[in-house]
């Protein structure tokens, strides 16, 4: 007996989104496009920068960073920070992550930046990097500002490129923590992570211009799922209206493992070189999404040169696997060459012709 497919659920939220991070797909759109405020959303782009320049070594988070007049004048949510305070930056983070702190998120634009002004236009540019169109930020914080919006689509890809950093998802996850020694307690304004089940990462955001909205992901059984909501109207009802989509997700669509990271799935050969072949391995975890009871009929197939010239380092880029259904490409993973491969000495070359030969 068949099972008869979940019903597309309806959503009072302006904007939505459901989005398969490792294909792109899109499982459920309203409105996906449409320019709006986010409100302190904003901050997941805030706290995408900060950590990609601590994965750079540009800053440490032991750094201590100092709070500007500027960053007191915040209205709010806070944390408080009077001028001349300093905490860490972990802990700056920490605030904007759990708290939706506006005034440590100034201090960190100004202290990664030097201004606010510095670290928006780096916003910019960054969802310019990403490819996106609807979306332009005017602040780090989210409060209303004319000019200062996204789209559900836009912010599900920020919270998606977010999650490739170790810091960011550490942080969007945690439901608390606590600043000056305990006496200051954080938690965590994301419900969504006590109340669902594989919830690990968003962030939520209200205004009176924006109304209550939230980008979150959960993750069940290998299958993530990015869920944004913008615009809706009551308290609460950003968790109401983000479960009730990320259950139809779950309910519709199921991973598919292809193979895992590092697989061996080819041999490429290498001309002058100490050894003469080189294993192309899968640079990352392949899987695809397929609706439940479409799971069989994927394919793979392996584009390699065929050959290369040493050297060839361990990590390079030699190749691509490609999982394909009905013919469709569905998922590009780039392969990389298992091992180093040195260049073999003039001595070798001579050796190994004359094995040839002989």
């Amino acid at each position: 007996m068949e099972v008869a497919a979940p019903a597309v659920p309806e959503t009072t939220a302006v904007s939505a989104v459901l989005l398969e991070p490792t294909t792109n797909k899109i499982i459920y759109e309203k409105e996906p496009n449409k320019r709006l405020p986010m409100a302190s959303v904003t901050k997941l782009m805030t706290l995408l920068l900060a950590s990609e320049a601590v994965e750079q070594g540009k800053f440490k988070l032991t750094d201590k960073v100092v709070t500007s007049e500027n960053a007191w004048e915040m209205g709010g949510s806070q944390v408080y920070l009077e001028p001349g305070e300093e905490m860490t930056l972990w802990e700056m983070l920490l605030a904007i992550g759990l708290q939706s702190a506006n005034d440590a998120s100034v201090a960190v634009a100004e202290h990664i930046a030097g201004s606010e002004e510095a670290f928006v236009q780096a916003m910019n540019d960054k969802a310019k990097e990403f490819g996106l169109v609807n979306t332009n930020f005017v602040n780090c914080h989210g409060l209303t500002a004319d000019n200062h919006y996204t789209s559900a689509y836009d912010m599900a890809v920020i919270l998606k490129e977010g999650l490739k950093y170790p810091l960011f998802r550490q942080i969007t996850s945690m439901k608390e923590s606590e600043l000056r020694g305990g006496a200051f307690k954080l938690w965590n304004t994301n419900k969504m992570l006590w109340w669902y089940n594989g919830a690990d990462a968003g962030k939520t955001g209200w205004t009176e211009a924006a109304k209550y909205c939230l980008a979150s992901s959960a993750e069940r059984d290998g299958l993530r799922i990015i869920c944004v909501v913008l615009g809706t109207s009551e308290p609460g009802s950003h968790f109401r209206e983000s479960t009730k989509l990320l259950d139809y997700g779950f309910a519709r669509y199921k991973a598919v493992k292809i193979a895992e990271q590092g697989a061996n799935v080819g041999t490429i050969k290498v001309g002058k070189g100490q050894v003469n072949q080189v294993e192309a391995q899968t640079a990352e975890k392949v899987s695809v999404v397929a609706l439940k009871g479409e799971e069989k009929g994927f394919e793979s197939r392996v584009e390699v040169p065929d050959h290369l010239s040493a050297p060839v380092r361990k990590g390079q880029v030699v190749g691509a696997y490609v999982v394909t259904k009905g013919g469709q490409e569905v998922k590009r993973v780039n392969l990389v060459a298992g091992s180093d491969v040195l260049k073999a000495t003039m001595i070798q070359q001579m050796k190994r012709v004359i094995d040839q030969v002989f």
